[in-house]
């Protein structure tokens, strides 16, 4: 975990989140955009209140995201990392006889629809049933409200109303 100071402006009560973008692209070595970079800037419409130090560690082992958080005030924002073409792997399920698969651009999952989240291996399995927060194509992923959770989870797209977790394959 590397920790950032970042400047403050008395008369600012949010975070600017522009400064975030330049820590998370320090911590990277990348541009926004780039291969290894942020995918997208934070979104500025984001009220977060002014952190003196942010600390910044990546997700998982396989650096496909930026942690950046704030110990006080308390918040915390995960950074999507944009993957070469050739590392990155998605998720599919496979297509049947029975059904067609969609057209790689063609929602399957469009925002406030309910879903089942699974995953699992031989031997096990866990369900979770939310509410989809984006619309989604088949391999793509979104935010799901998961009922009873406080906070939203990523998922992948498999079907209409399913999604498994990333890194489970179905």
């Amino acid at each position: 975990m590397i920790a950032f100071a970042l400047a403050l402006a008395a008369a600012a009560p949010h975070q600017d989140t522009a400064a975030l973008d330049r820590v998370v692209a320090g911590f990277t070595g990348r541009s926004i955009g780039e291969d290894g970079g942020a995918r997208a800037a934070i979104d500025p419409r984001l009220r977060l209140k002014q952190c003196p130090t942010v600390a910044l560690s990546w997700r998982t082992d396989a650096h496909d995201a930026v942690v950046v958080s704030c110990a006080g005030p308390e918040w915390r924002l995960f950074v999507p990392i944009r993957m070469a073409a050739q590392s990155a792997a998605v998720v599919r399920a496979p297509a049947t006889a029975a059904t067609s698969a969609p057209a790689p651009s063609e929602k399957i999952i469009k925002r406030g629809d309910p879903l089942v989240i699974e995953a699992g291996s031989n031997g096990f399995s866990i369900t979770r049933e939310g509410v989809a927060m984006a619309d989604a194509a088949e391999g793509q992923r979104l935010m799901v409200r998961v009922d009873g959770g406080k906070m939203p989870v990523q998922a992948v797209a498999l079907a209409p109303g399913r999604a498994t977790l990333p890194g489970w394959v179905e």
